[in-house]
């Protein structure tokens, strides 16, 4: 009887061994500098968020966030970067909007998004204007519908590229408001802007950095904002909800990290993003780039996710487009 008590003591500190040393490991989190993967390149609206954000968390953690920018696959492959990564907290994913969309849009991934990264905390969302050459008649979302039903097939929506999110908030708001625009893509943001500014097309869905200066001078015509709520620095131009109702596209951000990171570690980098967002030099920092800081919990940040997922694989159906 002794020793078989002994022996289940012995089972049960033996068990604890692995827990004890998995707390410990936890708590001593951070020992060493972090990586943070950006699948775009230096110097864009996303790097420059990514940046603030690593920056910030440097500071709170006490160790470097080395910026790692792996642009390519419409950021497929920072994605893999991470799905591949040890799960210890110390390689973080800037987790883009793209890639819900990449899930419908690239199918068959090499990964499986929602099962292989964990959403740790949103950063924000990089407003985009659906904005419109002067020569066009159209002055609303309204009157865009009405001139667009008139003339089938015969207004240019210009995008940056094929399945990116500039692509698929046009296709949305198609299937939405019943119209027939002839879709023609760019590559990035640029480009597009300069076709849009000489009328070669005559509206777009972009991120609104881009455009603004010229709406602002007024060579462009912002219709709408394709997000939820109007953006302050544009306060008298509408959503296209307003008058889509339930129309909603947003290019958010946020990190992420790979499955089996332990929780303790998540909810930490959770919390310390959310403090940095809180953070008014880290605020403007973001609003200065065109960025609106967006705090969610993991779970929150999950479901928007599992959302975002399920929506675009509806609208890149309805659109027919496939990656090339």
């Amino acid at each position: 009887m002794v020793a078989r008590r002994r022996l289940l003591q012995f089972a049960a500190a033996a068990a604890a061994v692995p827990v004890a040393s998995r707390v410990a490991w936890t708590q001593a989190y951070p020992n060493r500098p972090l990586r943070l993967i950006v699948g775009y390149p230096p110097g864009g609206g996303a790097d420059n968020a990514a940046r603030i954000i690593g920056s910030w968390l440097a500071e709170r953690l006490g160790q470097p966030v080395v910026i790692e920018n792996r642009p390519g696959g419409g950021t497929n492959i920072s994605v893999q970067a991470v799905v591949n990564a040890p799960p210890d907290g110390y390689t973080l994913l800037f987790f883009p909007s793209s890639a819900a969309i990449n899930v419908s849009f690239y199918a068959p991934l090499p990964y499986d998004l929602l099962r292989d990264i964990v959403p740790v905390a949103t950063i924000g969302d990089f407003p985009m204007v659906l904005a419109a050459h002067p020569s066009l008649p159209a002055k609303t979302v309204a009157e865009l519908i009405a001139y667009a039903k008139a003339n089938p097939g015969k207004i240019n929506m210009g995008s940056f590229g094929t399945g990116t999110v500039s692509h698929v908030a046009g296709e949305l708001f198609k299937m939405m408001a019943g119209v027939n625009l002839v879709h023609v893509p760019y590559r990035g943001g640029a480009p597009l802007t300069v076709d849009l500014l000489t009328g070669q097309v005559q509206v777009a869905f972009d991120v609104l950095t881009t455009p603004l200066p010229h709406i602002r001078a007024g060579t462009l015509r912002a219709l709408a904002m394709t997000g939820s709520t109007r953006f302050d620095g544009l306060p008298d131009v509408p959503t296209v909800g307003e008058t889509v109702p339930g129309y909603e596209a947003s290019v958010w951000a946020g990190l992420g990290v790979p499955k089996g990171t332990p929780a303790e570690i998540v909810e930490r980098l959770n919390r310390e993003v959310n403090a940095g967002l809180a953070n008014p030099a880290v605020k403007g920092r973001l609003l200065d780039s065109a960025t609106v800081p967006k705090s969610l919990s993991t779970a929150e940040f999950g479901a928007l996710v599992a959302a975002e997922v399920e929506k675009w694989a509806r609208v890149v159906k309805f659109s027919g487009a496939k990656a090339e």
